[in-house]
């Protein structure tokens, strides 16, 4: 077994989007320890800080687990591609940039539920502690000031106003600020971009404080197992490179790997089902049988679009001169194309009357993809994406085996129930229907897929079927609650141990309504505080 190579006040597994938080804010008291531990390497990789780059980092084995699912029953046996960030900032270091909190209601549902301190009013505080709002700071539902830079790109594409005349003209409304205090309409989003450069959690809460004498980040580690020694996490078993390592805690350790590697860690050290470790030669320490469970992510569905129209980007001979007079003004002014992260616009919609909040969630992409399975082909085009927003399928997460170093096995059963395939099936007509308006008449696309032949209510089920994917919001892992499968409690406690919490999208009790990497920087403000309120208690 590995000795102490060194002992903290607090140990964060995880340098991603909530862990970076965790170690700016635990840190700020100097007579406190903080050890950060990230398994993956800093930050270097070029193509993070470029915003167009997240069509690279998606793929990029450097700088991402690239996790595939189980196959998915709900989508033909298909396994769906699920990237994670491997690096400091986590997936907030390879994500879309996107700045979507939810809908209000999905944290009053978490209250409703019995999470005391959840609900819309008491978190929003959170949101705008980390904010920094270039467009409307010092606002009654914005922050000012936050370490986390929130703005529009400097120049969206000009076919989103195609996109949103499209939508006046099937009778939605425009949308100028997703946040504000309605989220239905159509819009441009807001992105965490600083001076036309990515700003993860890595730039924005650790680079500034990483000089701290009292923090310290190691990279390149990865935790094997937790100790639980009398009912308290003692420490975390780490690899550094190839050496085994003991980090030793005396307050408390808190995961923040993720919502598909904080129920795995959970499992490698004792902690979940019983009979499940046993059958994996892992030996049950506390048993927690929701560990891992109540795996949901927001599957989605593309329709794709061909056009000759200059107005949408993409790969052509053409473009070439384009494409190099992007490359110079992105590195002269940080503008232009590289400073976009392509999916700039969209929409939130109901699809049938008494629906409370919007179930859809439509993405405008103004380039072009060659088919589902690719991020990027020949020519120009333009892509709307629908997203099921309240996804009623739950799935799981386990191990495959008691090998540290084996992806787990992630089943999120994806359209597993009737309702999903139905709503989402509507997302998609109302996608096409927009692609189809009047406004874009003058664009002359043509529908690549599922194109003209796929009509019928049974033939665009069996597209989505065999297309869907999802938009890379797994969450509910070690959801937050009181019931039997509750893995951690409403101050992200782990149930049943001291000295252990989770604090990262898996403690989600249900997934909200947009995006996921803002909603879990504010867990991560909201936990810090709750972490220095028990230590002064």
């Amino acid at each position: 077994m590995a000795e102490a190579r060194r002992q903290f006040d607090y140990v964060i597994v995880g340098g991603g989007s909530a862990g970076c938080v965790l170690a700016n804010r635990l840190s700020e008291d100097p007579s406190t320890t903080v050890c950060l531990l990230e398994a993956g390497a800093r930050d270097w990789h070029p193509w993070i800080h470029v915003p167009l780059g997240v069509m690279r980092c998606m793929f990029d084995g450097a700088i991402n687990w690239k996790f595939s699912s189980a196959g998915q029953t709900g989508m033909n046996g298909r396994n769906i591609y699920m990237p994670r960030g491997k690096t400091l900032g986590g997936s907030s270091s390879i994500n879309g940039m996107i700045y979507i909190r939810g809908h209000r209601g999905d944290y009053d549902d978490w209250a409703a539920l019995g999470n005391e301190g959840w609900s819309f009013d008491d978190v929003l505080p959170y949101f705008r502690k980390s904010e920094n709002n270039l467009e409307y700071g010092d606002a009654e539902l914005h922050g000012d000031g936050g370490p986390l830079d929130v703005t529009y790109i400097s120049r969206p594409s000009p076919l989103h106003e195609t996109f949103f005349h499209a939508a006046e003209e099937l009778q939605y409304r425009r949308n100028d600020d997703f946040n504000g205090a309605t989220q239905e309409g159509f819009g441009i989003y807001q992105v965490t971009q600083r001076k036309g450069r990515r700003l993860s959690t890595a730039r924005a809460f650790l680079k500034p404080v990483e000089k701290r004498k009292n923090l310290s980040v190691i990279t390149g580690a990865t935790a094997t197992r937790i100790r639980i020694e009398g009912g308290r996490a003692s420490g975390v078993e780490v690899r550094i490179g190839n050496a085994p390592a003991f980090i030793a805690v005396r307050r408390e350790l808190v995961l923040s790997a993720g919502a598909l590697l904080s129920p795995k860690l959970l499992m490698l050290s004792g902690i979940g089902g019983g009979n499940e470790l046993k059958a994996r030669g892992i030996e049950p320490v506390h048993p927690l049988p929701g560990v891992g469970r109540n795996l949901h992510d927001h599957p989605a569905i593309h329709a794709f679009y061909g056009t000759r129209s200059r107005r949408a980007y993409g790969l052509t001979v053409g473009a070439i001169p384009e494409l190099a007079w992007w490359t110079l003004e992105y590195a002269a002014a940080r503008t232009g194309l590289l400073a976009s992260n392509m999916v700039e616009a969209g929409g939130f919609v109901k699809t049938r009357p008494g629906v409370e909040r919007p179930d859809i969630q439509l993405n405008f992409i103004p380039g072009y993809r060659e088919s589902p399975s690719q991020m990027i082909g020949y020519g120009r085009g333009y892509v709307v994406t629908a997203a099921l927003l309240r996804p009623t399928s739950r799935g799981s997460l386990t191990l495959e085996n008691a090998d540290p170093d084996s992806p787990p096995r992630i089943d999120p059963n994806l359209l597993g129930t009737d309702e999903d395939l139905e709503v989402l099936t509507d997302g998609l007509g109302i996608g096409r229907r927009l692609a189809n308006a009047p406004a874009f008449s003058g664009i002359d696309g043509t529908e690549r897929y599922p194109g003209d032949a796929v009509q019928s209510r049974d033939e665009l089920k069996t597209y989505v079927r065999n297309n869907g994917a999802t938009i890379f919001h797994p969450v509910g892992t070690c959801k937050m609650g009181s019931d039997d499968m509750a893995v951690v409690d409403s101050r992200l406690k782990v149930r049943g141990l001291a000295g252990l919490r989770v604090v990262d999208a898996s403690i989600m009790p249900s997934i909200v309504g947009g995006n996921t990497n803002a909603p879990t920087i504010m867990i991560a403000e909201k936990a810090s505080d709750m972490i220095k309120e028990d230590a002064r208690a």
